[in-house]
């Protein structure tokens, strides 16, 4: 039997969403406000999702605080409160997008997990925007 395990997470972050190698005028046209020369925050909520088989022995898919604390360790200490574009090595060369941002979330998770458990990750840039992505 095979369930779905999920946390749910939150962190503050500022970025800037532009091409370094197009002209100021390109990217207004492609990204508009999130263009911002001086950067724009969002108030980010994350759901970690880990799925497979409940251990008999534990009656666990995998500890929740196990989830938690490697949620806050890889993800929230890194982004929680940062400019993606300036303090994020993962970003220096990647534009900070929802869609990258969440590739790049579930690339810091997926190494800490076993290879039996398949992980989703959704990222709500707003409460209406968000991202899902599962490694496909």
């Amino acid at each position: 039997m095979r369930v779905t395990v999920s946390r749910k997470a939150h962190f503050n972050a500022a970025h800037r969403l532009y091409r370094k190698d197009w002209p100021d005028q390109r990217n207004d046209a492609v990204f508009g406000k999130c263009n911002n020369p001086s950067f724009h925050g969002h108030n980010y909520d994350l759901i970690v999702s880990v799925t497979g088989e409940i251990d008999q022995e534990t009656g666990y898919v995998l500890d929740v605080k196990i989830l938690k604390d490697l949620i806050k360790s890889k993800i929230e200490d890194a982004f929680d409160h940062k400019n993606l574009n300036v303090d994020v090595p993962e970003f220096q060369d990647l534009n900070p997008t929802a869609e990258n941002i969440v590739v790049v979330i579930f690339n810091k998770l997926r190494p800490h997990l076993a290879a039996n458990l398949d992980l989703e990750i959704t990222l709500y840039e707003t409460p209406r925007n968000f991202v899902t992505y599962s490694g496909k």
